[in-house]
């Protein structure tokens, strides 16, 4: 049963998930009002707790406290609500990178009501347009830099109304800045209910076609009050650093909102590779990591070559598998051990992981407060200590798929599946087994396969393609087409250049093909099926049986 809303625009709300295809909520442990705003939470009630003078926000070179971060996300509230009459329930689109200035369009929009759809940057206006159509975005917030693509996605869109600059570098150079600069810094933000949905987060799935994953005010909250707290025991003395996106919402939980939940500081980078994160962990002393083991691997070397990481209590990983000799040499470097987990868009942050006291090679760990969880078969039994099947969990979050027949799927019986294989073993620990689609996971970034053979299939120089998942020491997996050109086409290096620059150009760019093959035909079944599973098991060659 919903309790009270805020929202005039009932879009998001009336198109929830029947509840009797909703999972099982289980709610001990986590009470709220029953009116409540998640960015207040995290901002004004900071200040009145004592954290005013806190840094709260540390990106592109300036610092900012907890009392800047409120009046500031205050003022851009105001202009929302007054200049471009935001009203409650509607979808607002935030497009950045990570930097403060999308933090603080993020918590203001949620201050008015609103419901946020953060984007990463590298996204094209085609891709932002499915978003736009699912959401019925009608405002847009978007960094000035980025902005080529996002009046592209308004030219070719009929819902989105209105796209609005603001300035990622803090130089206060965009429209938004300007008129929130003139407001008061008071606002009294949405009396919102504690489920009024106020996040959508979309996850493509393995077809391709976007899903909208609904979350609560109460949800924001709950990810702290159990993960952050009970695994990380932030301190507001912690400084945390990572790399996945704010656009995520792996990276929201990690970067945003578990630092501002408990008085502690975010520091956001722009561009966040091995290198960049070492320097902000030796400058800011920063105390908490989320990252990839890929980026692990390269501050291990760092290590050796004399960088001071040594700040760092809590490692965690982050977006793709841990394999066991990462997790042993970063304990054997710095005495403490990297924390594996697992997460969800659908269930908005991490529900298993390791603790200090207990973390494990080759061990996810065990469900975190709130959650419960099992490896069940296809008939939902479940099955015996260490015996491989589908991973099924249920706690205070779940999935809520926006207006989705796929809903029916990832919930069964009160559970939600989450599409990875595990097992169990006696002590109750969880172990990782594979995943259970064919979802590609590419240094932590997740890329549909159809996408990628849809936007190949777009060149005229292709026939036919067939995309899969290998795997890859530097980023777990890497992104594979096979391709079939059409007649006339050379077989070179230029061809397989040219077509990995076109897929760059159409969807995404971390998309693209790494490896691209050139072949005369692609293994069918008798119907005419691509046989991709033949595709991962033996290198395809041409007709003269040289490797491609």
């Amino acid at each position: 049963m919903l309790g009270p809303s805020a929202h005039r625009d009932t879009f998001t709300r009336d198109r929830l998930p029947p509840v009797d295809q909703q999972p099982v909520f289980q709610m001990e442990g986590f009470a709220y009002p029953d009116y409540i705003n998640a960015a207040v939470e995290l901002t004004d009630k900071m200040v009145e707790r004592g954290f005013g003078d806190n840094i709260a926000l540390i990106g592109n070179g300036r610092k900012r406290t907890y009392k800047e971060l409120a009046d500031w996300t205050n003022r851009i509230a105001r202009a929302l609500q007054e200049d471009y009459g935001v009203e409650p329930g509607n979808r607002v689109l935030i497009r950045s990178a990570n930097n403060p200035a999308m933090v603080a369009c993020w918590l203001a929009a949620t201050k008015a009501g609103a419901v946020v759809v953060n984007t990463m940057p590298m996204l094209r206006a085609v891709e932002l347009g499915q978003i736009v159509d699912k959401a019925e975005i009608k405002l847009a917030l978007c960094d000035v830099r980025l902005m080529d693509e996002m009046e592209l996605c308004r030219e070719q869109n009929d819902h989105l109304m209105s796209v609005v600059s603001f300035d990622g570098t803090a130089n206060f150079a965009g429209e938004l800045d300007k008129i929130a600069l003139s407001k008061p810094v008071q606002f009294d933000a949405v009396k919102t209910g504690q489920d009024d949905v106020c996040l959508l987060g979309f996850t493509s799935g393995t077809t391709g076609q976007p899903k909208a994953t609904m979350h609560f005010h109460r949800d924001l909250l709950i990810i702290a009050d159990a993960y952050a707290k009970e695994v990380l025991n932030v301190q507001p003395s912690d400084v945390f650093v990572g790399s996945p996106p704010l656009a995520f919402t792996f990276g929201l939980g990690g970067l945003a909102i578990f630092p501002l939940r408990f008085g502690a500081t975010a520091t956001l980078l722009e561009t966040a590779g091995p290198k960049q994160l070492i320097e902000i962990i030796e400058t800011y002393k920063a105390t908490i990591s989320f990252t990839a083991p890929t980026a692990y691997r390269a501050m291990m070397a760092a290590m050796d070559e004399g960088a001071d990481l040594s700040s760092l209590r809590i490692a965690v990983s982050a977006g793709e598998t841990l394999p066991a000799p990462v997790f042993e040499q970063w304990k054997n470097k710095t005495g403490v051990p990297m924390l594996d987990g697992i997460g969800a868009t659908e269930m908005l942050h991490i529900f298993i992981s390791n603790h200090l006291n207990d973390a494990m090679p080759a061990t996810t760990g065990r469900p975190i407060a709130g959650y419960a969880a099992k490896v069940v078969d296809d008939d939902m039994n479940e099955v015996p200590r260490g015996t491989v099947g589908k991973l099924a969990v249920r706690g205070p979050t779940g999935c809520r798929y926006m207006d989705d027949e796929r809903q029916q799927k990832y919930v069964r019986d009160g559970w939600n599946l989450t599409g990875d294989a595990f097992y169990q073993d006696e002590k109750g620990y969880f172990h990782f087994a594979a995943r259970a689609d064919d979802m590609i996971v590419t240094s932590g970034y997740n890329v549909a396969g159809p996408e990628v053979e849809a936007a190949l299939l777009s060149s005229p120089e292709v026939s036919e393609c067939a995309v899969v998942g290998v795997a890859d020491e530097a980023r777990g997996q890497i992104v594979e087409a096979h391709v079939v050109l059409v007649e006339g086409h050379p077989h070179d290096v230029e061809t397989v250049k040219r077509l990995q620059d076109y897929v760059k150009s159409t969807i995404a760019p971390y998309k693209y093909p790494r490896s691209l093959k050139l072949v005369d035909s692609l293994p069918k079944t008798a119907t005419g099926k691509i046989q991709r599973f033949r595709l991962k098991e033996q290198p395809i060659t041409d007709q003269s049986g040289e490797l491609i």
